[in-house]
């Protein structure tokens, strides 16, 4: 009996750890996360009832603990150098010139990869198993952050058993927290009323060193690996060969890098970088060039700060001048003030530029920005433009110290500032551009997914009073409608047709409909999995919230202060009296084949006999995964009407594009991919 649950866990392992590659190594995922989550909760009770089988390499290991007492310093085995830097071509060629010098007349060529602008860190592995997680720390003594590296799901627990397994392995990269995690993370700090980081590194570096695992587990974070300290029983004779071996163990690594033959070679492809770094779904401040023969790096040796045989080459980060005209008032749905600059257009990181976040009171100051000022744009995370300083010089004397105002500027009423807290607050929960948002928030694709609920339409229902709260959407009449501007019989029995349909949607379209701080769509989700109805979610303790992955103290204590507010439980109790099902309807789709298992696919454009949804939950039951975004790593784009930039993107990496009725002879076998 021992022997068989000692067979079965190990398998269970074995069949999740090479899921949890494919998913966030490969982005090639063989089973939908509902049965990966099956299967880490089997493990779960089976490792819980027979402890003499506990494995550090456990994928159950992944999941957030206890809070830690803090960082204990560690000695690297071997000092983790930093980089010299040069910041043009020239510098690259005289370091060309004195590594040539060096070797005299050995041969050998160079690779060049992507700088990536994260958090380094070395890792240990010992028979396969990690063992030690440590940042870089002052090069000679790491913070040991091993609880924190484990809830990275693209680093490995353990090495893939299918590689030539060494003594010792230890690995340097870097973490960052991907751009649109980044975007993500800052939008819901500000609904919060918190600080919004400065940038993808910052906010990566806060959360390495946060004590609660669980909180580190639900950043966005991602890793890749691209050099070695100590190792015992491997040998790499080259750089490239190291890259490769990387991947094979199970590491994540650049997405580019180039062999290059000669400075020539390799300052042509510093370009060819450059004009590619907004493709990445990290930020990346230059390029790193190293020699690619290892047996020379002896030879080559290093100087009191730096490596010889490696030199990081810095691109100048894309910043703009204009003119701010003024600072506006946005009102969030959570009623949270953010001023906003109204910038003089400008094209900068690839697109024009007019309106800016300023984030908060404190930043204004802080910055000493000033309307009328000529300020200084770049875009954080090369996708939220900010303003990085302001020109002082170009101050004419007429500039305007900007306020903050007493009242809101939708509603009038007054406004406050938390204890704790930067943000200032619209406390009045009937004003109307609270409203508005959180109506445009209910009735989002990615919620309650009310098809023809538009901007201007939720602007004029709000506005003529038809509706004070999203449940009012569900008392709306024909008559109340039909003689609004731009609607007719047709679209009012369109939207009428629409909010009825979304009464019956999967719980966590609901879920994430209410506007619970910190509850994204993916958490619904899981939240949606573990609950059969939203009673039950709301009655759950926190303890009980915080064993859900992804869900920590923070996000359980917001969901246990959203239920026990009155407000939103009387609000929870008129959408169940016109008629909103609370309760779980929905199944998981049942796979049918698995005909497209590992492929990932892109919808876009508009279908015409299904919903991009519909066409998603196909591809989904067939094995196969859906991606928001184009990559070198899709393998289709489903393009409908109107398909816009994604179209375009996927002509240019060649990625397969099929339209509607390709797509449907694609799910009945008549093609293939």
């Amino acid at each position: 009996m021992g022997d068989d649950v000692k067979n079965k866990i190990e398998a269970l392992r074995e069949s999740l750890h090479r899921h949890n590659n494919l998913y966030y190594v490969k982005a090639t995922p063989e089973i939908s996360d509902r049965e990966f989550d099956r299967l880490l909760s089997e493990l779960e009770t089976l490792e819980k009832a027979n402890p003499q089988f506990a494995s550090l390499d456990s994928p159950t290991q992944r999941v957030g603990g206890e809070p830690l007492e803090g960082f204990q310093s560690i000695p690297h085995r071997i000092p983790m150098a930093s980089l010299a830097n040069s910041y043009n071509k020239e510098e690259m060629a005289e370091w060309d010139s004195r590594t040539r010098k060096l070797i005299e007349d050995q041969e050998t060529d160079y690779v060049l990869e992507p700088k990536v602008d994260g958090v380094a860190v070395s890792l240990r592995y010992e028979q396969g198993i990690l063992r030690l997680g440590l940042t870089r720390g002052d090069g000679q003594t790491g913070d040991d952050i091993t609880a924190n590296i484990k809830t990275i799901g693209s680093i490995p627990l353990r090495l893939n058993p299918a590689a030539e397994i060494p003594e010792v392995l230890e690995v340097r990269g870097e973490v960052f927290m991907t751009k649109s995690g980044f975007t993500r993370l800052n939008q819901n700090r500000e609904e919060a009323g918190l600080d919004a980081f400065a940038n993808p590194r910052n906010a990566c570096a806060g959360s390495l060193k946060m004590l609660d695992t669980r909180e580190v587990a639900a950043r966005p974070l991602d890793a890749v690996i691209y050099a070695t300290g100590e190792l015992n029983g491997v040998v790499f004779d080259t750089h490239q060969s190291l890259l490769y071996a990387l991947a094979d163990y199970g590491f994540k690594t650049n997405p580019v890098w180039w062999v290059c033959r000669d400075i020539d070679e390799l300052i042509a492809h510093l370009d060819e970088l450059e004009a590619q770094k907004h493709d990445f779904e990290f930020e990346i401040d230059g390029a790193v060039a190293k020699v690619n023969n290892r047996s020379l790096y002896d030879t080559l040796g290093s100087t009191s700060k730096s490596p010889r045989w490696a030199m990081a080459y810095k691109y100048e980060p894309e910043q703009a001048e204009t003119l701010l005209k003024d600072i506006t008032i946005q009102v969030g749905r959570t009623g949270v003030l953010t001023p906003v600059a109204e910038l003089e257009p400008v094209f900068v990181s690839g697109t024009t530029v007019g309106r800016a976040t300023l984030h908060n009171e404190d930043e204004i100051e802080r910055k000493d920005i000033r309307i009328g000022d000529r300020v200084v744009i770049e875009k954080a995370g090369e996708i939220i433009p900010a303003i990085v300083r302001v020109n002082t010089d170009a101050r004419k004397g007429n500039e305007r110290i900007f306020q903050m105002p007493n009242h809101c500027p939708e509603c009038n009423a007054k406004v406050e500032r938390r204890e704790g807290e930067v943000a200032v607050r619209c406390v009045n929960l009937h004003c109307p551009a609270q409203v508005k948002n959180w109506v445009r928030h209910y009735a989002s694709r990615n919620a309650m997914d009310i098809e023809g609920l538009g901007d201007v339409l939720v602007e004029t229902l709000v506005d003529e009073k038809i509706i004070t709260d999203p449940s009012d959407l569900y008392i709306i009449t024909m008559e109340a409608i039909a003689n609004l501007e731009r609607m007719g019989n047709k679209s009012a029995q369109n939207l009428i047709d629409g909010i009825a349909k979304s009464k019956s949607n999967d719980m966590w379209r609901l879920i994430h409909g209410l506007g619970i701080p910190h509850i994204g769509a993916s958490s619904a989700r899981r939240l949606a999995n573990h609950f059969k109805s939203l009673e039950e979610l709301g009655n759950a303790s926190p303890e009980t919230l915080e064993n859900i992955d992804d869900i920590g103290p923070i996000v359980a204590e917001s969901i246990k202060d959203y239920f026990s507010n009155s407000s939103n439980q009387a609000f929870i109790q008129r959408l169940q009296e016109r008629g909103v099902a609370t309760e779980q309807l929905m199944t998981a789709p049942q796979k049918t084949d698995e005909s497209l298992a590992g492929k990932t696919f892109v919808l876009t454009g508009t279908l015409q006999t299904q919903t991009r949804d519909e066409a998603s939950e196909k591809i989904i039951i067939r094995g196969g995964k859906t991606s928001g975004s184009i990559s070198k790593k899709t393998d289709c784009l489903i393009a409908g009407d109107k398909a816009g930039s994604k179209l375009k993107k996927a002509e240019s990496l060649g990625v397969r594009i099929m339209n509607e009725e390709e797509f449907e002879q694609l799910l009945t076998g008549e093609i293939v991919l």
